[in-house]
């Protein structure tokens, strides 16, 4: 049944991460992040499909930023966690300025 939790998937799957940044994080350094986050998909190549960027601003509740990257399967998703430049994004522009984070995987 959809929405109710379930094995690992053996196929594609859709990771999505929102965060709320702290207060007083600079547009500087979301723009850094996302020239840092623009690269990933060329120096990591289990990534598939990647998009990111802030929230619009449409409803009080959202999170500040989303990113969205789609595998192939579980273990190229963790190929992409443990992956050196992901580690550097995380604890360079991310770690640094983060309030909350909420994370997914959903099968696509």
């Amino acid at each position: 049944m959809t929405g109710l939790p379930s094995a690992p998937p053996n196929g594609p799957l859709r990771h999505v991460v929102c965060v709320t940044w702290k207060a007083g994080t600079s547009a500087d350094a979301v723009t850094a992040l996302c020239e840092a986050l623009a690269g990933l998909p060329t120096l990591i190549p289990e990534i598939q499909g990647y998009a990111f960027g802030s929230d619009l601003g449409l409803a009080d509740t959202n999170a500040d930023f989303a990113i969205v990257a789609d595998f192939d399967d579980v273990a190229a998703w963790r190929r992409y966690q443990e992956h050196p430049e992901h580690q550097r994004v995380l604890a360079e522009h991310i770690r640094p300025n983060l309030e909350s984070r909420a994370a997914v995987q959903i099968a696509r």
